[in-house]
């Protein structure tokens, strides 16, 4: 009967939809769920994942991750900051360039931070920063950035055979509900992005 073909039709559509409904709403919540925890331990160096700059000064979301990444070398959980990011375009000076100006400013001895200046990608980032880690024998790192950020980085450095874990930022500038659900989609299409194709 007509009703029974549209029926199983109807149900063949719906029911992959729903099935992928689950299946964002469980990625989506350990996404969130791993974010908010910190892992944080004593480790050979942290990690500064980039963010925007104007000019010398980093934007609100970096200063956040540069300001974690000074308590974790203050409170003595790591002796070297790694920042990390290249250059935007038309910018004076590189996201790492700018991590490092910063941190000086705060009192960090510049001997104890190291920089790269040449990637674009969260991927680069930590590509990056292991050459770095492996030029001075560092073996063990945490990783620092935006809570919803965290689940992204933990995967993509563990694909790297990194010995890494991951501390959220204690405040964030995507502070609004809608702020937050925005970069949550974005990461829930970048980790899958990521788990199908890669880099």
């Amino acid at each position: 009967r007509k009703s029974d073909v549209r029926r199983r039709i109807a149900m063949g559509i719906i029911g992959p939809i729903f099935l992928g409904g689950i299946w964002l709403l469980i990625v989506g919540s350990n996404i969130w769920r791993f974010g908010y925890t910190d892992y944080s331990r004593r480790s050979d160096c942290a990690i500064i994942l980039g963010a925007a700059v104007s000019g010398a000064l980093p934007s609100p979301v970096f200063e956040e991750r540069i300001k974690h990444g000074i308590s974790l070398y203050d409170s003595g959980k790591v002796s070297t900051l790694i920042f990390t990011g290249g250059y935007g375009e038309s910018h004076s000076h590189s996201e790492g360039e700018v991590g490092k100006l910063y941190s000086i400013s705060k009192g960090i001895p510049a001997s104890n931070i190291l920089l790269e200046e040449v990637s674009k990608t969260t991927y680069q980032n930590l590509v990056e920063a292991q050459k770095q880690m492996n030029l001075r024998g560092l073996r063990t790192a945490v990783i620092v950035s935006d809570p919803l950020h965290l689940k992204r980085a933990q995967v993509m450095a563990d694909e790297l055979g990194m010995d890494a874990v991951t501390s959220p930022t204690p405040t964030s500038r995507y502070r609004s509900v809608s702020a937050r659900l925005r970069f949550l989609l974005r990461e829930l299409y970048f980790v899958h992005h990521f788990r199908f194709f890669g880099a």
